[in-house]
């Protein structure tokens, strides 16, 4: 007995065509381009996909996309962020762990169009990785940046202090 294959529906092999194209195109949801397709209507709403992570990157004022978690990073660039921000004081940002999803990895990579973990979002907009996150750290930018979200740097209470010595 042989296995069924896309050759067997040619409609569906037409339909299954528009549906990746509209995927990579970053179109969708799916159901909008092939409603009689109900198999693959998650595809636009999985853990990669652009209205999800559109959806967790403006959910929280912070977002990190980092390989670990804030408590224990598994890698240095990951835990510089953490450690950058925790210098600031931000509290309460949200943290996705990359390793636990290999779509949410490769997902935010595209919706970012930036190739490596970890990722920084400030009031849903892509700001960089750990280097820029430094960069910025090292300036003063992020001081600003804190501020415009109404949240202020543990730094700036550390600084008085500090000139008195």
């Amino acid at each position: 007995m042989r296995g069924v294959g896309l050759r067997d529906y040619p409609k569906m092999s037409w339909c299954l065509g528009r549906v990746f194209a509209a995927v990579l195109r970053g179109k969708g949801p799916v159901q909008y381009v092939c409603p009689n397709l109900s198999v693959l209507r998650s595809l636009s709403s999985g853990a990669g996909s652009r209205e999800h992570l559109d959806g967790l990157v403006k959910k929280d004022k912070v977002v990190v996309f980092i390989k670990g978690t804030p408590a224990q990073p598994m890698c240095g660039f990951s835990n510089a962020v953490v450690q950058i921000l925790r210098m600031h004081g931000v509290q309460g940002y949200a943290a996705y762990n990359v390793l636990e999803d290999q779509d949410l990895r490769q997902g935010v990579k595209n919706y970012s169009n930036w190739p490596t973990i970890p990722q920084v979002y400030l009031n849903g907009e892509f700001v960089g990785g750990c280097d820029i996150l430094l960069q910025m750290h090292q300036n003063g930018d992020l001081v600003e940046e804190l501020k415009k979200m109404g949240i202020r740097s543990a730094l700036l209470d550390a600084e008085p202090s500090q000139e008195k010595k």
